[in-house]
C-alpha cells in the first residue's frame, strides 16, 4: 500500500480521536505544577518543599491560548505480537507549542521493531500532508526524534498541526497500524520571554520555557543535554518530570531506568 493511501487511513484513524479529545489531564498537570486543590493554604514547610522541586525540576504550565486538541495514544490495536508494544508521542493532551519553525519531535516506543514506521504531519484541516515519509529502522527501543530540518520542512507560524507515528503491523490492513499523535503550533516569544531567555544560561532555559508553556523546546532543551550526557541522573529526572506532569508516565519510568543501569 502506497504512503499516500496509508496517510489517509492514519488520518481516518486518528484525527477523530485527536480532536475529539479533551484536556481531562488539565488538573492532573495543575497538580504537577504545585496547584493545590481544596480551600486549606499549605503551610511553611510545604511551601519550602516545593521551591526545592521547582528549582530541581522544570514546572511545566500550560498555555491558555490555542486551539483545543489532544493526544492519540498508541497500543497493539488487537494485533497479536510477539510482545505488547506501547508507542506513545511526547506531547501533551493539548495543542503543545514551541518558537522554532523545524522543531525536533520526539516519540517512544517500548520495545525495538523491525515493522514498518511512518511519520506524518500535516496542517490541521488539511487533507495533503506537509511531510510523509517511512523512517530508518530503529536501533533501540525508548526515545526517539524526528528533526524536521532533515526533511527539509519548515511550519508556519499560528498554525496548528496534527503529527502522527504509526507502526505498519500489516500493510495489508492499515487498520492494524500501531498509531500515536499530538499537535503542534508555532509561536512567536513575548518580549518578556525572550528577556528571560537572553538572561538565563543553557542549562536552565528549559525552566523557563516550560514555566512559558512552550512544551516543544522545553523538552527538547532537556533531551539535547541528555544526549550529551546521557549518565545523567539529574538529567534524566528533569526530562522524567516533565513527562509525568503531562501523562507520560511509561516514557517517564523508562528514562529513570535507563539512567539508573546506566551507571
Amino acid at each position: 500500500m502506497s504512503l499516500r493511501k496509508g496517510w489517509i487511513l492514519i488520518v481516518l484513524l486518528g484525527v477523530a480521536a485527536l480532536m475529539a479529545s479533551t484536556s481531562s489531564r488539565v488538573d492532573a498537570q495543575g497538580a504537577g505544577t504545585g496547584k493545590e486543590k481544596g480551600s486549606g493554604s499549605p503551610g511553611p514547610a510545604a511551601d519550602e518543599k516545593k521551591e526545592r522541586v521547582a528549582d530541581s525540576t522544570p514546572v511545566y504550565r500550560p498555555p491558555l491560548r490555542g486551539s483545543p486538541g489532544g493526544r492519540v495514544g498508541g497500543g497493539t490495536r488487537g494485533v497479536s505480537l510477539a510482545a505488547p508494544v506501547s508507542l506513545s508521542v511526547l506531547v501533551p493532551d493539548h495543542v503543545g507549542l514551541t518558537l522554532q519553525t523545524q522543531p525536533h519531535l520526539y516519540w517512544f516506543i517500548s520495545r525495538k521493531t523491525t515493522h514498518t514506521i511512518e511519520f506524518t504531519i500535516s496542517e490541521k484541516d488539511a487533507v495533503k500532508p506537509v511531510l510523509e515519509v517511512r523512517l530508518k529502522p530503529l536501533e533501540k527501543e525508548g526515545f526517539q526524534c524526528i528533526r524536521l530540518a532533515d526533511h527539509g520542512v519548515q511550519l508556519r507560524r499560528n498554525v496548528p498541526y496534527k503529527w502522527f507515528v504509526a507502526v505498519v503491523t500489516d500493510p495489508g490492513h492499515r487498520s492494524r497500524d500501531i498509531l500515536s499523535g499530538g499537535m503542534i503550533e508555532v509561536v512567536s516569544p513575548s518580549a518578556d520571554l525572550s528577556a528571560k531567555l537572553n538572561q538565563t544560561s543553557k542549562a536552565r532555559q528549559a525552566f523557563v520555557l516550560a514555566e512559558e508553556g512552550i512544551w516543544y523546546d522545553a523538552l527538547a532543551g532537556v533531551s539535547d543535554r541528555i544526549d550529551a550526557s546521557p549518565k545523567d541522573l539529574s538529567l534524566r529526572k528533569q526530562r522524567a518530570a516533565l513527562l509525568d506532569q503531562v501523562g507520560l508516565n511509561e516514557a517517564a519510568e523508562f528514562d529513570l531506568k535507563e539512567a539508573r543501569s546506566a551507571q
